[in-house]
């Protein structure tokens, strides 16, 4: 039973991992209450459904357009200090935020620059940052450190809104903003505190190149090419968020309180997963982990679009949650052990990009298919396409489905 659980031995072994971990816990708190307070700020601005819309556009444009730049970056200059100068730039902007709601400047296009500006230097510092634990722990640990991180983003997802709704009923718009900046401030003195992260290896080209480069190294592995065609089959055919509201509307009459236990369904579905992550983190096949994560994953959401009693949905979107954190895990892991240093920070920023782009266009699918027909049709055939296309990459790629940590990974990173 011990083994099942949720393997804190990063926690224990490394100090630096220890402090990092506390830190970005408290930031990804900290940023889940400035999103909402971006959200309810631009609403009363503008009372206008197309504004708040353009916040996740301001959000996701740089986090596109820099992630492959900073995964460059990450290969080519010490890791710790590119994560503290962005990290540092996202402080400011988070300072900035608070500054205009306390000086009350009413500018909307102020605050979506201020949020894209925090969402590209995030984009330009994350490649980076997701290469720490394979370099501040030793190999067997890495996939257990990944998992803590999920499970704290997890958390932060269930407490940050609630944490935001008191902050901004209670106090207002400046004290959530600067409740970000602290939680930023934690997560940099993690990052100083960080041994130095040089990449290892000979570089393999700078600017366009080295993109082109990590590209080309994604195509020729076969295990890490296979580990994000599964990502993409997963969101791009399978992803529901867009169908909530409408299925909500349809067979539980738009309660609002339906439609928000719909979303923490998955969230908690992704803890109690986490919780339970020990099995996952101490597999040594990961690859094959991941694809009956993202077929589990396909075939819930199916049967969510299927059945019709609440307390159903509800279960359904749990163990789609679940499935969701044990394929983020394993893939994090495989994708970490199974790229050199060199290339590991261009490799781990398409990681990124798909992580951002893949989702939003799945959901774009699933209203498209929505509205030419149902949105219970739309989350079945997107939950069974998914199932489908797991099965169709699992036959096809030998290489992933018999991935080996032992095996096909015999000289493990030296643990800073």
């Amino acid at each position: 039973m011990k083994h099942r659980l949720l393997d804190v031995r990063p926690l224990r072994v490394s100090p630096a991992y220890r402090r990092l971990w506390l830190g970005t816990s408290l930031s990804a708190v900290g940023g889940q209450i400035a999103s909402v307070a971006v959200l309810f700020q631009v609403w009363e601005m503008t009372h206008s459904p197309v504004w708040t819309g353009a916040v996740g556009l301001a959000r996701a444009v740089p986090l596109v357009l820099l992630g492959l730049v900073g995964g460059a970056l990450a290969d080519s200059v010490d890791r710790r200090v590119l994560v503290r100068w962005t990290m540092l730039a996202q402080l400011v902007a988070a300072l900035g935020l608070a500054a205009q709601a306390l000086l009350r400047v009413d500018s909307l296009g102020l605050l979506l620059l201020l949020v894209a500006t925090q969402a590209g230097f995030g984009a330009l510092g994350a490649p980076a940052q997701r290469t720490f634990p394979v370099r501040l722990l030793g190999r067997e640990l890495v996939a257990a450190g990944i998992a803590l991180q999920h499970l704290s983003f997890q958390a932060a997802m269930l407490v940050g809104p609630a944490l935001a709704g008191v902050v901004l009923g209670q106090w207002g718009l400046t004290p959530a903003y600067l409740v970000q900046a602290v939680a930023s401030l934690a997560a940099l003195y993690a990052v100083v505190r960080l041994p130095a992260m040089p990449p290892t290896g000979a570089p393999s080209g700078r600017g366009p190149r080295a993109v082109v480069e990590g590209m080309r190294y994604i195509a020729r592995s076969r295990v890490v090419s296979g580990l994000y065609v599964t990502d993409l089959v997963a969101t791009l055919l399978a992803m529901p968020i867009a169908l909530f509201p409408v299925i909500n509307e349809e067979r539980f009459g738009g309660n609002p309180e339906t439609l928000g236990l719909f979303l923490s369904a998955v969230a908690v579905g992704g803890v109690l997963a986490g919780f339970a992550s020990g099995t996952v983190t101490r597999s040594d096949r990961p690859g094959a982990v991941q694809l009956w994560a993202a077929g589990t994953w396909g075939a819930a959401l199916a049967v969510f679009g299927m059945v019709g009693p609440l307390w159903s949905a509800l279960a359904a979107l749990v163990v789609a949650g679940a499935a969701d954190t044990v394929s983020v895990i394993s893939r994090g892991a495989a994708v970490q052990l199974a790229t050199p240093d060199s290339h590991r920070g261009r490799v781990t920023s398409v990681e990124h990009v798909i992580g951002v782009a893949g989702p939003e266009i799945g959901n774009f699918r699933a209203g498209v298919v929505a509205g030419a027909t149902s949105a219970a049709f739309a989350a079945t055939l997107g939950g069974l396409a998914c199932l489908v296309g797991i099965v169709v990459v699992a036959a096809t790629n030998r290489e992933l489905r018999r991935f080996r940590i032992s095996r096909d990974i015999p000289t493990p990173d030296d643990a800073a």
